[in-house]
């Protein structure tokens, strides 16, 4: 029976040209991985933001701001001279600096 010859660390080596191959898809291969965990990182930190850091009305109310019978408040818009607020009724509300009603404003529904 003949033996198979013994392979030589030359014989195995790869030509210079599939060790530069070799070396480029492993260097793609970190970089992809990379990619993946930072990717990753960001969709985690930016989806997981605490309800704190929802922005808060900056603009002073004035303590006479008084909303008509049964209107409940869903935003406040201060403007350079009025303060709009738009009610869980559909209506936004208009008023002056003093807190007095300037304009009231329905909105309708859209068809």
């Amino acid at each position: 029976m003949a033996q198979a010859p013994k392979e030589n660390a030359e014989e195995i080596a790869l030509p210079p040209s599939l060790r530069f191959l070799k070396a480029l898809v492993i260097v793609l291969m970190l970089s992809m991985i990379a990619g993946v965990i930072t990717v990753t990182l960001l969709l985690v930190t930016r989806l997981r933001a605490p309800l704190s850091d929802t922005p808060a009305v900056t603009a002073p109310l004035p303590a006479a701001l008084q909303l008509p019978a049964g209107e409940i408040a869903a935003s406040v818009v201060p403007g350079p001279d009025w303060i709009g607020v738009v009610t869980g009724a559909g209506r936004i509300l208009i008023f002056n600096q003093d807190g007095s009603l300037r304009q009231k404003i329905e909105v309708t529904p859209a068809p």
